[in-house]
Formats: structure tokens, sequence, C-alpha cells
């Protein structure tokens, strides 16, 4: 072995030391919560995935079948999921979180997200970025060979603001023939987000591939029991991803940690792809009315979920 392999061995296992560490990973225990990495790792896997079979999730997170059926066998027992056999191998099962489970999946998730900006406003500003950055390039080189490029959801940035309206903008206009009045309404929406944010109870999401944005969505206060969902966009570059199911998702999840009772939306009848996002993450349309906006003829749909 040359030395300067040596060195670097040595060099990536210190850092894995600091950084587990640093995250608090080494205990049995997650985020003083009750469930170790595994298990929270599969709980993740669990509320971004639409009915997986056990097999899948073992596959995705390369768990010892004989490990992951524990930790299935152990969430069946506290109520966490329901198991069914899948029709085309009844020796498999379809895992679904019940709504204990989506719960206990919602308050970690915050805890986590919390625990992480604890640690980022340690740092300035640049710093962060240096940090971010670093990360996406060790992600970037172990996952280049064996994986197409991940797409990342992010906090936004100063500037990102701007990608929203533009990019909304420029996409109904050329996808819809929708006119300048609705990137005016976007800019509007994005006004108030700004202005009048709430850490507490909203957020914005920013979807990114290599370091550059591809999708939004908001989730604002209408009051305190109903949050509403706006500006879900995938741009053709982020496609193919499932990030719009994603962006819903963590919307979802970040309503029911924040006890919200209910998140509305307001789309309109011809954007089919997103109809079909929010029918499958449990989105029910409620109402539906012709109006004459943005230099069209459309039809305004409300749906809502209950939480």
């Amino acid at each position: 072995m040359l030395p300067d392999e040596e060195v670097q061995i040595s060099s990536v296992r210190a850092f894995n030391r600091f950084y587990t560490r640093q995250l608090g990973v080494l205990g049995q225990r997650l985020l003083e919560s009750p469930f170790s990495l595994s298990e929270a790792r599969v709980l993740y896997e669990l509320a971004h995935r639409d009915g997986p079979a056990a097999r899948e999730i073992g596959t995705e997170l390369d768990l010892d079948p004989g490990y992951l059926s524990r930790i299935v066998q152990k969430f069946g027992d506290d109520g966490l999921i329901t198991r069914k056999p899948l029709p085309a191998d009844r020796r498999q099962y379809q895992l679904s979180l019940t709504a204990k489970g989506r719960q206990a999946f919602a308050k970690l998730d915050r805890s986590s997200h919390e625990d992480v900006a604890r640690m980022l406003r340690l740092l300035p500003e640049a710093d962060r970025r240096r940090l971010t950055a670093a990360m996406s390039t060790i992600e970037g080189l172990f996952g280049a060979a064996r994986a197409p490029t991940a797409a990342t959801l992010r906090e936004p940035r100063p500037g990102d603001m701007g990608f929203v309206v533009q990019s909304h903008g420029a996409r109904y206009a050329s996808e819809y023939g929708f006119d300048s009045s609705f990137e005016a309404l976007v800019a509007e929406i994005a006004a108030k987000f700004l202005n009048s944010f709430d850490a507490s109870r909203e957020r914005c999401w920013i979807a990114e591939i290599d370091g550059a944005p591809v999708g939004s969505v908001f989730l604002v206060r209408h009051d305190d029991e109903i949050a509403k969902l706006r500006l879900l966009l995938v741009e053709p570059a982020g496609r193919g991803h499932g990030l719009g199911r994603r962006l819903v998702g963590e919307c979802i999840a970040f309503a029911r940690a924040c006890g919200y009772r209910k998140i509305t939306l307001w789309t309109q009848s011809i954007l089919t792809a997103a109809r079909k996002i929010y029918q499958d993450a449990g989105f029910e349309l409620v109402a539906s009315e012709p109006h004459p906006s943005f230099g069209q003829s459309l039809t305004g749909e409300t749906w809502e979920m209950k939480l």
C-alpha cells in the first residue's frame, strides 16, 4: 500500500469518527427518540414511498433481511405500520405507516430539522455554504458511479424567490399560455412569504440538482388549524426524479409536525400531473369553479387533506 493511500485512509476514518460524533448517531437512540438510526431510516423510507415492499426498503438501505424483519416486527407491535401480503408473492409484505406511525415520523423529522439547524447556526453564512458544497461533493463523488444525479431539497437562500417567480412565469407561459398577471401573482405570494414568514409554522423547499434549482413548494399558515400548499413546480430538468411527490410529502410531514388539522390548496384542472400527485398523496377535490384568469378560461379547483 502506498504511503499516500495510508494517509488518505486515515483521513477518511478520522472524518467518519468526527462526523458521527457531531451528528450524535453513535448512541443507541437517535435525537433522543425511541428509534435507532436504522429504524429512523426505515421510517423515512416508509413516509416517502407509496406502500413499498419490505424487500424494496431492504435493498434501498442495504439492510440485512433478518435485521429488517426485526425492525418491521417491532414497528408492527408498536402500531406504527400495517402489513399485508403482496398479491404477486405472499411471502413478501407491503408496508404502510399508520396514523401513529406518521405522527412518530413527523416528530422525528422535525427534531432532525431543528437539530441540524442548531448546528448550522454556529457557522457564518459563508461557512454554511462551504459546508453544504463540500457535502454535495462527497455525495457526488461516491454516488456518481452507481446512481443517476440525485435531487436534493433545501431551504431557500437569498435569490431563490427570484427563481420561483421567474420559473413559474416562464413555465406557465410556455406550457399553458398564461400571461404576465400570473407571474405578478406568484411575485405577490413570494413577497408575502418573505415579509411575514413564521418559521415555526411555515416552510419553503427548493429542489436542486447539481447546485441548480429545479423546483419549489411552499407550506404557509392560513390559520391555526389550516395550512396552505402553494407554488408547487418542477422544471423539466428536474422531472423523472419523483420531486413533485417528495415536495408534497415534505409539506404534509411538516404540517403534521406543526399540529395543523388540514391542508388546502388551489390549482387548475389543466394541471393533470400536479392533480395526480395531490390525489395520490391523499388530497380530495372539494370544489371547482370556472374563472377567466391569466389570459385563459380556466377551471379552478380546491383540494383538501385532513391530517
